[in-house]
């Protein structure tokens, strides 16, 4: 139970020093990952405002909803799909302090192909 605290106290505080660094605009918003035990979610957000522009998810998507990287790639594909939509492609890109490895990285890849630039 001690590892599971540790583990989460550290992805907050490396949350808030990258919160302290990344900002998003109207020209360049923020793009956000967060990542559950059953879905991973993305959204664009103008911190200016503090609007949600754009949010896509795992659990939007038909079929099976397996948590795997593939899945997280669709998601990337399908938010970069959303966003060209409302004429939004440069984002700012934050982890929300995971490590940039795995599914996050795979959504990144993802919202890479699809069209965004970050």
């Amino acid at each position: 139970m001690k590892n599971r605290i540790d583990r989460n106290l550290l992805r907050k505080k490396r949350k808030i020093r990258i919160r302290k660094k990344v900002f998003g605009t109207q020209q360049r918003p923020r793009l956000v990952v967060y990542k559950s035990n059953k879905y991973i979610y993305a959204q664009i957000i103008d911190d200016e405002k503090g609007h949600t522009l754009v949010s896509y998810s795992s659990l939007c998507m038909d079929g099976e909803k397996k948590l795997n990287k593939e899945t997280a790639k669709e998601v990337g594909i399908q938010i970069a799909k959303l966003a060209l939509e409302k004429n939004i492609s440069k984002v700012v890109f934050d982890r929300n302090g995971y490590i940039y490895h795995g599914r996050v990285k795979a959504l990144a890849d993802g919202a890479r192909e699809g069209g965004l630039k970050f």
